[in-house]
């Protein structure tokens, strides 16, 4: 993993320098748009919904929309007079009881490691929030923008977990009618909650769906049902690469006895006894303590073949 950004955390007077590393990644499918006919991609154009002219990003700005459907542009000017903050630290506003903060609110999380000089003050840290079973409100500046996080131990690593403000989680707006519920049904519920009932572990689930994509698209690739695009830089498969790998041999070996072009499939088999042909003479080569007469001989034996092809050429002419 790589650190995507290095501060401390701070409570009290004590600061312990850490690197913050993101600790999930999306493991989704992800599908693009291409025309079916060639498999290219489909690309979009900026078009401006007033005049319908394609806009350059040089022509782009950013804009906020009222309620009333008019729109406030925003020039970078503008933009850099906001509050912004580059601070590196980790500040610890208050230790909290862990059944207080509201799972919903979770956003992000990123493992904490700390440096080598703040090793102790982490462990301290990283013990005192398990003694009290509590976690640590904290405000942290993250791409210039401060936010609520919560720091909490996993696993012997303090985790810091980024929290949606609570305007954005959203309140339903439909309410639950319920009929009379018999003690019966209630009991026969319960027993059904303990018939199921058991310890979470995130190993016994698998994503189906990203397994059964990765399956069909090797499928299709097996069975050559692929386009080839003009920015594709790899085969098709396995089978095409070592076919590839063959043509590249069977031409390097022709090219060697000075003959040309691309063979096909009967001199691929006229390609194998002459490859034992020339182990068996290598063999032979081996005992000789002098190699310079045996190219020379072949050398004559060379213009012999040459000498013979160009006389066969003029009977035939």
């Amino acid at each position: 993993m790589r650190a995507i950004w290095k501060g401390a955390v701070s409570f009290g007077l004590v600061s312990v320098p850490v690197k913050l590393y993101a600790a999930t990644e999306s493991h989704d499918v992800s599908f693009r748009q291409v025309h079916v006919s060639d498999g290219g991609r489909i690309k979009y154009q900026r078009i401006c919904a007033i005049d319908g002219e394609e806009v350059p990003y040089s022509d782009i700005a950013k804009g906020y929309e009222t309620e009333d459907g008019e729109v406030v542009i925003l020039t970078d000017d503008d933009l850099a007079e906001l509050p912004t903050t580059s601070s590196r630290e980790i500040a610890v506003e208050k230790f909290v009881p862990s059944d207080q903060i509201d799972p919903m609110l979770f956003e992000k999380s990123y493992y904490l490691e700390p440096e080598k000089t703040g090793a102790k003050p982490y462990a301290l840290l990283r013990q005192a929030l398990l003694d009290a079973d509590r976690m640590a409100v904290v405000t942290v500046a993250l791409r210039q923008r401060t936010t609520v996080a919560v720091l909490r131990v996993r696993d012997d690593v303090i985790v810091m977990q980024t929290m949606m403000w609570p305007d954005e989680i959203r309140t339903p707006d439909f309410s639950v009618e319920t009929g009379e519920v018999k003690d019966s049904e209630v009991k026969m519920a319960t027993m059904l909650v303990e018939t199921l009932a058991g310890d979470f572990d995130a190993a016994e689930f698998e994503d189906d769906y990203a397994g059964a994509v990765e399956a069909l698209v090797r499928t299709k690739i097996e069975g050559g049902e692929i386009k080839r695009t003009p920015t594709s830089t790899k085969t098709s498969g396995e089978v095409v690469d070592l076919l590839a790998a063959l043509q590249r041999s069977v031409d390097a070996a022709k090219q060697a006895r000075g003959e040309s072009g691309s063979p096909g499939a009967d001199d691929a088999d006229d390609a194998a006894p002459a490859r034992k042909s020339a182990s068996k003479k290598t063999t032979a080569k081996k005992p000789a303590a002098k190699k310079s007469p045996a190219k020379k001989t072949a050398a004559k034996k060379t213009t012999a073949k040459k000498t013979t092809k160009k006389a066969a050429a003029k009977k035939a002419s």
